[in-house]
């Protein structure tokens, strides 16, 4: 932040500009105007040199080095800011000059400083935000990290019924063990060997 020594000083070297004298420097106070001619057009009075205003802004960009629009403005502001504060010391000095009462002049003077005060907040305000913007953009902050792909989970292979039927029966291996007969389960059909006596009985009756 801007201390007071700092911007009485910006003051004081504001009051002692006379402008380019030389062919390039009015050429570059030329682009200046161009820049700038918004600005001055709304902040210049007609008692005061827009000229003065350009190389008050001239200044501060080549202190500044302004790299964007956004750093560009707040450069701007801080020139509004100073521009005025010594335009408010002009009106304190007139207004002191001047054959009135203590009445009458302690209320102006009152609100002279309180104008001082918001237009110094306002260049200190100017002047922190574009340092924490320059230097966000000289050192910017580290991206996070991505994090590396998960492998996708292996799907269960499920045949589907075509395939199922195009492939046929598949046999079913015996785990029974060597030299155990299979019991038979209910329901199942009877062994093929039939008893002696039901052989008799359907011979006899094939007979008759």
């Amino acid at each position: 932040m801007a201390t007071i020594k700092q911007i009485e000083a910006n003051r004081l070297n504001a009051q002692k500009s006379t402008g380019p004298k030389t062919p390039e420097g009015k050429a570059v106070t030329k682009l200046n105007a161009l820049r700038h001619g918004l600005r001055a057009r709304t902040v210049v009075l007609p008692a005061e040199k827009s000229e003065d205003f350009h190389q008050l802004c001239n200044d501060l960009e080549t202190e500044w080095q302004p790299q964007s629009r956004t750093e560009q403005f707040y450069v701007e502001q801080m020139a509004v800011s100073q521009w005025k504060l010594t335009r408010v010391e002009v009106a304190e000095k007139s207004l002191l000059e001047q054959e009135f009462s203590a009445k009458s002049q302690i209320p102006l003077v009152d609100k002279l400083w309180q104008c001082q005060h918001r237009l110094e907040r306002s260049y200190a305000r100017a002047q922190r935000d574009l340092e924490r913007l320059q230097n966000s953009r000289r050192h910017p902050a580290p991206q996070p990290e991505k994090p590396a792909p998960q492998p996708a989970a292996a799907e269960p292979l499920v045949m589907s019924a075509a395939a199922a039927a195009a492939t046929g029966p598949q046999l079913v291996p015996n785990l029974r063990p060597a030299g155990r007969a299979a019991k038979p389960s209910e329901g199942s059909a009877a062994s093929p060997t039939a008893s002696p006596d039901l052989v008799d009985v359907a011979r006899r009756g094939v007979i008759r």
